[in-house]
């Protein structure tokens, strides 16, 4: 079975090395001081597990699983804020509070091994999602642009447009694609700044210049720069409640 690390400190990647010696049936592939090698190490090794670090430099543990398109298993080893420990419990296979001892590392490894696979995944996905509307989470989108790892300040997005099995992210620099849907993203982005409009839009309510009426009882959200978005009958009451018109 093989394993990856990715941790940002030597002395914890040193420690879950000292702890694996005790499985000669699991075999370290790659160590990684940070997620953008993390994205490397698993598009390249495959492994069947992940230790995994959250706070890191340049992409955190969380944004680093998304951009893996069916992540591994993950077993997450982190001083991560108490806020997060209630999704873990409810959703991660196991995680390991720093610092931790080897009789704690050995029952999260034991836990992994008795796990099905297709539930390891599932909890993966489960746990980016609950995480996702986390403050941390809330202020960057982290994606990739033609084989490189692009981070886009929320602030900086315009509007989000459902296509498919992707979003497309609309931003002044460009168009960029996120393979997650759209409800996804409207819990993912702050409800105060992010207003879903109609089930293919999510638009920053900072760019409404105005809404007209369009057809019918149907109106359309004028944004500053130019765009024109149909907006939904429960889109409209939506805008309303957050404009207090």
């Amino acid at each position: 079975m093989k394993l990856i690390i990715i941790d940002d400190e030597p002395l914890a990647r040193s420690i879950v090395k000292e702890y694996l010696q005790a499985y000669p049936d699991i075999e370290l592939v790659e160590e990684c001081g940070d997620g953008f090698e993390g994205v490397k190490a698993i598009q390249q090794h495959q492994p069947d597990l992940v230790i995994l670090d959250i706070q890191m430099p340049k992409i955190n543990g969380f944004e680093m699983l998304e951009l893996i398109e069916n992540p591994p298993a993950v077993i997450f080893a982190t001083a991560f804020e108490e806020f997060a420990i209630k999704a873990f419990e409810a959703h991660a296979i196991d995680y390991l509070l720093k610092p931790f001892s080897k009789e704690r590392f050995i029952k999260a490894i034991e836990k992994w091994k008795a796990t099905e696979q297709q539930l390891q995944h599932n909890r993966t996905h489960e746990l980016l999602n609950a995480v996702s509307g986390t403050a941390q989470q809330q202020n960057r989108i982290v994606l990739k642009d033609n084989g490189k790892i692009k981070i886009i300040p929320t602030s900086q997005v315009q509007y989000f447009e459902s296509a498919d099995d992707y979003v497309k992210i609309h931003t002044a620099e460009g168009v960029f694609l996120k393979n997650k849907t759209m409800q996804f993203f409207e819990q993912k982005m702050d409800p105060s700044l992010f207003i879903r409009i109609h089930r293919s839009y999510l638009v920053n309510v900072n760019l409404i210049s105005r809404i007209d009426p369009y057809e019918k009882e149907g109106h359309l959200a004028i944004l500053s720069i130019g765009i024109r978005l149909p907006v939904s009958k429960s889109g409209y009451a939506r805008l309303k409640t957050a404009l207090g018109i």
